[in-house]
């Protein structure tokens, strides 16, 4: 019970100090929104409906990316500047629970922001035929992953813009590696490797076969590949926070 009360806390005090800083909704809310009309809005200066659904999985999973990165940018670099990871690092709980509860915020922001582009959408276009379920299931895994990956870059950052700097060097490039807007199958032999190598690959194709109906791989390895990431990814954060701030 008193581990339930201490997570609880911890990420209470998340929502209400930090959901709406203004590099979480720069980057979180007002870019990915920025990108949909973009994607909306054509060079004949017209909206481009036809093509909205298709684009809509990767709107969601680049909403994710940036959503949760951001989130992880703000909360870690200001608690570790304000002292008080300190504090919660002296409290009678398991550096898992503490983890597990600064990671929760940003998953829950995480997944908020993969509905903004499916509002917008559903006012343009037919979204039935959508099986929910595992779209549902896709967006949860995408931002557990995507969450783990923000929290390892801003460990190694000490202010909010370096870990907004350094998410950059691996977000800008993820928008043309995991199949977000460019299919996997038209980028060079050598670049093909690195795709499966990242987890928002996965996530992306399991959107595309929830949403679209197709997809490049079977969902249940989807599932399992992103299931396992979640896994290393969350020893390894483990591992960081003990080496770089439990001295």
């Amino acid at each position: 019970m008193k581990t339930w009360i201490a997570f609880w806390g911890i990420l209470r005090k998340d929502i209400k100090n930090y959901y709406l800083k203004p590099p979480n909704i720069s980057w979180g809310i007002i870019f990915p929104l920025s990108w949909t009309l973009m994607q909306m809005i054509r060079s004949s200066g017209g909206l481009d409906f036809s093509e909205i659904r298709h684009m809509l999985p990767g709107l969601m999973a680049m909403s994710i990316l940036f959503g949760t990165t951001s989130m992880l940018a703000v909360t870690i670099t200001f608690e570790r500047k304000g002292r008080s990871f300190d504090r919660l690092l002296l409290a009678p709980i398991s550096v898992g629970t503490m983890v597990a509860a600064k990671l929760s915020g940003a998953i829950f922001f995480g997944i908020f922001n993969a509905f903004v582009p499916v509002v917008f959408a559903a006012l343009f276009v037919d979204l039935a035929g959508i099986n929910w379920v595992a779209m549902l299931l896709a967006v949860f895994l995408i931002a557990v992953t995507s969450t783990l990956l923000g929290l390892m870059i801003a460990v190694s950052a000490k202010e909010v813009f370096e870990a907004q700097t350094l998410s950059n060097f691996f977000r800008f490039p993820m928008l043309f590696l995991c199949g977000l807007f460019l299919p996997i199958s038209s980028l060079p032999v050598f670049l093909k490797p690195i795709s499966y190598l990242l987890p928002l690959t996965y996530g992306t194709d399991l959107l595309g076969a929830a949403i679209l109906g197709k997809g490049v791989l079977p969902p249940v390895l989807s599932v399992l590949i992103l299931i396992a990431f979640s896994a290393i990814l969350f020893t390894l954060c483990q591992y960081n926070i003990r080496r770089k701030w439990i001295l």
